[in-house]
């Protein structure tokens, strides 16, 4: 066993930092604040946050935790369980750490994701004292090389005080050479980033570091925790079925050829369902420049449809986890991780013209987006890249179901309860009944597209007439304001949104 642990540590003079995860949290201090690896359940930091959890329960403490994305092994869960966050940022997907930051119990910071590296490179954020983060191996001179993502690694690496290395055996040593790690400089002194193509490598194969900040190495042995994601249903075969239409009314106006424009899809079940579409599509040689690299991502290249795809992680279920990474060659060639302030930077996304495609909670009908809280005050997920994206791309989609809750909640709304992509940064918005385009459209030309194409039968009227109401009060953006949210507050107090039940229950 050592000689394999030392296979992979190359710089010979790290192989006497090797300590236990135990030994490597007793650093740790009540206040600290904490950089760790992963990005949606992968490469994620695993024995020393468990080692930190187990010592909370000793010795009572408070971090704050910066991350790229969501971690996996419950460790989000078990530290919001010890009570061990003060503050945490810049997403989560746990429903134990969502309830307590929905009951103040821990500070959450939603963040647009490319930016947490500028933040933490400007020093706006309390400074890092200990970066954790997941490494493959190291090499001789030096550099770390990540695992199965790259998220903010690499800025944590560099402005931590402190460096611990897990350094995870379980992951394939195959994944030497998928990584490349550019680091764009200060601002107000950077040059451009000079990546024009997708395939294109500009940085490093891994992530440099100070060796004399390295305080320690924790061996492990833990494969990611696998992806959450569900088989496609009957509605979001529908929804790719629409994408699939307005792709190709794009092809037909001469907007795009059947290669289409580098692809970015959001995490999710509903934006890896809506992928799989394209695999019976007649689209070919595509690109994707994204930031997860999911399950349908791997049978679209397998496929031959997918030539190239950029990306900040892979995320994948047990199944499709097991045969990627015995078979990792395969992939060469053909992807490559990027830290997420790349992945998701606006200068690539706006230069590439990228079709990007992400999921709403809910949209209304002038096409303002939230994607991020539930009743506009409760807290899911956050906003992870999406903003990155819809700001910037050639083509901006949001999909979404059309009700939710057995069709207790209609997904289109007269006024979303809360906004994170506004009508300006929305192109196109997918349902399992349609797609409504409002590119060149005026407000009230949207609503009554959204009304019609997107909105779920039972809601259409109900729609219809607040519209209507709407426009006898005049205005460039119609509202009736005191009926604007009225559906957000019926569903609070009777459970639906439907009018019929409200009226019965009453």
């Amino acid at each position: 066993m050592e000689q394999r642990i030392f296979e992979r540590i190359g710089h010979r003079a790290l192989r006497e930092r090797i300590v236990t995860a135990e030994t490597a949290v007793s650093w740790i201090h009540d206040g600290m604040t904490l950089g760790l690896s992963g990005f949606t359940r992968a490469g994620d930091a695993k024995a020393v946050p468990m080692a930190l959890i187990e010592k909370a329960k000793q010795q009572p403490l408070k971090v704050d935790v910066y991350t790229g994305a969501s971690l996996g092994s419950d460790i989000d869960k078990l530290m919001a369980e010890a009570g061990i966050i003060r503050k945490r940022l810049p997403f989560q997907a746990d429903a134990t750490m969502r309830r307590k930051i929905n009951e103040r119990e821990l500070l959450f910071v939603d963040q647009h994701l490319s930016h947490t590296a500028e933040l933490v490179r400007s020093d706006v954020l309390k400074p890092i004292d200990y970066a954790i983060v997941e490494a493959v191996s190291i090499t001789e001179d030096g550099m770390i090389i990540p695992t199965t993502s790259v998220g903010n690694s690499s800025v944590f690496v560099n402005k931590a005080r402190r460096v611990i290395i897990e350094l995870n055996m379980a992951q394939p040593k195959a994944l030497y050479g998928f990584h490349d790690i550019y680091e764009v400089g200060k601002q107000g002194e950077r040059a451009p980033i000079p990546l024009t193509k997708v395939d294109e490598r500009i940085g490093t194969i891994g992530i440099p570091v100070d060796i004399a900040k390295i305080a320690g190495i924790v061996i492990t042995s833990q494969t990611d925790s696998p992806s959450t994601i569900v088989p496609p249903d009957q509605e979001t075969a529908a929804i790719a079925n629409h994408l699939i239409d307005f792709l190709r009314a794009e092809v037909a106006a001469g907007r795009l050829s059947e290669r289409l424009a580098p692809i970015q899809a959001g995490i999710g079940s509903v934006a890896n369902a809506v992928l799989y579409g394209l695999l019976d599509s007649e689209f070919y040689d595509l690109e994707v420049y994204s930031e997860v690299l999911q399950d349908a991502m791997f049978d679209l290249i397998d496929a031959g449809k997918v030539r190239f795809a950029s990306g900040c992680s892979m995320t994948l279920s047990e199944s499709k986890m097991e045969q990627v990474y015995t078979n990792l060659e395969a992939y060469q060639g053909k992807l490559v991780l990027r830290p997420q302030e790349i992945s998701n930077h606006p200068e690539i996304i706006r230069r590439l013209g990228l079709i990007s495609i992400n999921t709403a909670l809910e949209a209304d009908i002038y096409g303002n987006v939230n994607s991020t809280h539930v009743r506009g005050t409760q807290m899911m997920n956050g906003i992870g890249g999406s903003g990155d994206f819809a700001r910037h791309a050639r083509l901006t989609i949001f999909v979404t179901k059309s009700s939710a809750k057995q069709g207790a909640i209609s997904s289109i709304v007269p006024f979303v309860s809360h906004v994170d992509h506004t009508e300006h940064d929305v192109d196109v918005i997918i349902t399992e009944y349609g797609y409504a385009d409002l590119r060149g459209l005026a407000p009230v030309e949207r609503a009554p597209l959204i009304i019609e194409r997107c909105a779920h039968p039972d809601y259409r009227q109900p729609l219809r007439d607040y519209f209507n109401e709407a426009l006898k009060r005049g205005g460039h953006t119609p509202h009736v304001l005191e009926k604007a949210l009225s559906w957000h507050i019926r569903y609070e107090q009777y459970g639906t949104m439907r009018e019929e039940q409200y009226e019965l229950q009453r």
